[in-house]
């Protein structure tokens, strides 16, 4: 049974048998709802032939959403005891991310950011009284000054965010630009004499399980588009080849970003930071390639006031970013050889002419990705020291 109150006490780097929990599955789960809607918001701003406004508010969205998982799981691989507290307190940190989830819309459509601040400070600030209870706990003077750090940070940032609300409609894309260095600052500053104690194995599997989960949210909401372009439009003929070239583009994705061992590249904090906040790439381009597909899909039925070549690149660009910033956070680490290194960015840059291949466009880039995959599992396998 649990306890309802246990020390917040590091746990150690070198434990054994590491595994996500229920609760983190959890938090995961909920965080995806907010993924869901800045992508159903992003379609509908991309379909009304307002693309560089909602990719904007797509970043600002995704960022928040982002950077609050990412806090909360690298906390958890230090510092989870899974007392009654702990639990507690994570339950209000995804209550935020439902705050902020119901906002969204309100964002993107009406400039309104009230909510989604409100939801974003709840997530936070109960991540900081996280670190104000491990600060507690700490075993040395340096971990407790290294815990109030990351407090301090978290609610200086919040206080700042305020500005967001408060300046006007051409200040706020820069206001967002400082606050989320500064946000990203925090740990680097409150971690530059000791470090927590995250756990490899435990971090990568969190990333590949959010991964996971983000191209199942792509997959469901492809599925949606293509259910409505067939019974609503009697379309079968246009979105079958989108369909099939978007299935393609989630299971090459899927079989690209797991087919190196990540952690291995997590040894040391500079490379963790790296590696972690390069996957607000990885992660927002994940979803933006369903988004992506319903574009197509309404464009295809004729629902999306849009050309077909915006349409087209509303998936091939995100693919193509997708498979780019896995080479370079940690893929291309794990090639040996001239032709295993240039296999995803090639893929890269000929998913991309694939935007000019019309109606065919998102059926040629899932013949790439495909093709991709079947390039590297040859080169592999003919290659003795990949093997090894």
């Amino acid at each position: 049974m649990t306890q309802p109150f246990l020390p917040l006490t590091a746990r150690s780097r070198e434990e054994s048998h590491r595994a996500a929990t229920p609760l983190e599955l959890f938090f995961d789960l909920c965080f995806v709802v907010a993924v869901a809607q800045a992508g159903a918001e992003l379609v509908h701003a991309i379909a009304e032939g307002h693309a560089g406004e909602g990719l904007g508010y797509y970043a600002l969205a995704f960022f928040a959403i982002w950077w609050a998982w990412m806090n909360f799981t690298w906390f958890a691989s230090a510092y989870d005891n899974d007392d009654v507290l702990y639990r507690v307190v994570t339950l209000v940190q995804i209550a935020g991310v439902l705050i902020l989830s119901a906002g969204i819309s309100q964002a993107f459509q009406e400039h309104d950011f009230l909510v989604v601040f409100l939801g974003y400070v709840v997530m936070r600030l109960a991540m900081a009284s996280q670190w104000l209870r491990a600060a507690h706990h700490a075993g040395s003077a340096a971990e407790r000054t290294m815990c109030r750090r990351y407090a301090g940070g978290v609610i200086g940032c919040q206080i700042g965010w305020v500005a967001l609300l408060l300046a006007p409609e051409a200040a706020k894309p820069w206001i967002f630009v400082v606050m989320a260095l500064l946000e990203m600052a925090v740990p680097v500053y409150a971690e530059r004499d000791v470090n927590t104690h995250w756990h490899p194995h435990h971090i990568a599997e969190r990333y590949g399980l959010f991964t996971i989960i983000v191209l199942g949210e792509t997959i469901a909401a492809a599925t949606v588009a293509v259910k409505s372009g067939v019974t609503e439009n009697d379309a079968l003929g246009e979105v079958l080849p989108i369909a099939a070239g978007g299935l393609l583009i989630v299971f090459a994705a899927w079989w690209i970003y797991f087919v190196v061992p990540a952690h291995d590249r997590l040894a040391d904090n500079r490379k963790g930071f790296l590696w972690g906040y390069g996957h607000y790439v990885i992660f927002a381009s994940a979803a933006a390639i369903g988004a992506g597909i319903e574009i197509a899909v309404e464009q295809a039925v004729g629902e999306a006031h849009i050309s077909t070549l915006a349409a087209s690149s509303a998936v091939t660009i995100p693919t193509a970013v997708f498979l780019l910033s896995v080479w370079v956070l940690h893929a291309r680490y794990f090639k040996v050889g001239i032709a295993q290194q240039l296999v995803l960015p090639v893929s890269s840059l000929a998913i991309l002419m694939c935007t000019f291949a019309g109606h065919w466009a998102v059926l040629a880039a899932g013949a790439v990705a495909a093709a991709t995959v079947a390039v590297g599992v040859t080169l592999t396998r003919r290659n003795p020291a990949t093997r090894h």
